[in-house]
């Protein structure tokens, strides 16, 4: 696998690499912990929707370098008094847009989103970890919902995912108390997918990609799409727009190739088309 690059110096705070099928975007600030700095956010919603548009892509992979996922928002500016990212000033002159940020892009990419949290995810860094589909964590690794401790709520999906993933109750216990949690706990819970030894989190992420991305991609991605629509949907409404996603499916190569490939008891291969 090649090394991921950085595109130019605007972009090193995010390093993307295809291989394989899969993009690798990594959190690339290990100096500060990968706290979200204005750049990052920025580089990190291009580089999920470069992913998702990229034919070649089948599964993405986020990770973090260093010894953290994403320890939260950059708050050294706002330390100062300054009008970076978290400070007080930051509120009052930074006209956010919602639908352009990552955990909003994440939330509605069609190619499945796997994180592996090297190390742990604060604040923020929990709330992207949380958006995607599927997380592994390493034995060390740990989710903190540093939220109320710091004055602020969820304010990147949390609030919504949390309660869907958990219940009330135990959604609610989570964020009201701002407690960290280990990755016992959070496979306990639900939260993680995996708990691995820290020195596999990368492969075990890997392999799971790499499962996934042998499949047929636009039947994943039709299935992950009516996951999504399926959160807001009655049963019945639903199971009509299935049946839309389904008849196209039918007319596919790769459906064509599905068929053949099990009547001749081989692994199938799928071109996306």
């Amino acid at each position: 696998m090649s090394q991921p690059q950085a595109a130019n110096e605007t972009e090193s705070e995010i390093l993307y690499d295809v291989s394989e099928h899969i993009a690798t975007i990594t959190l690339n600030a290990p100096h500060r912990m990968n706290t979200i700095s204005g750049v990052m956010l920025d580089q990190l919603s291009k580089k999920l929707l470069e992913a998702d548009n990229d034919k070649d892509v089948r599964c993405i992979v986020l990770t973090g370098a260093g010894r953290a996922f994403c320890a939260g928002l950059d708050l050294s500016q706002a330390s100062k008094g300054s009008t970076g990212m978290g400070s007080a000033n930051a509120a009052v002159s930074v006209t956010l847009d919602v639908r352009t940020t990552p955990p909003t892009v994440m939330h509605n990419l069609d190619t499945p989103v796997i994180c592996a949290l090297n190390g742990g995810a604060a604040g923020y860094g929990m709330d992207l970890a949380l958006g995607a589909d599927i997380r592994f964590m390493g034995e060390s690794g740990k989710l903190a919902a540093a939220f109320t401790k710091r004055g602020l709520l969820p304010e990147s999906g949390g609030t919504w995912i949390l309660p869907r993933l958990l219940g009330w109750a135990k959604a609610s216990e989570v964020i009201f108390s701002g407690r960290t949690l280990s990755a016992q706990e959070c496979l306990e819970l639900g939260l993680t997918n995996h708990v691995v030894p820290d020195d596999e989190i990368q492969s075990a992420a890997r392999d799971l990609a790499l499962e996934i991305a042998s499949n047929a991609p636009l039947a994943t991605a039709a299935a992950k799409r009516m996951m999504r629509i399926g959160l807001q949907e009655t049963f019945d409404d639903h199971v009509h727009h299935v049946y839309l996603q389904l008849l196209p499916l039918m007319r596919t190569e790769d459906f064509a190739e599905g068929i053949t490939a099990y009547m001749e008891k081989r692994e199938p291969e799928f071109h996306g088309k």
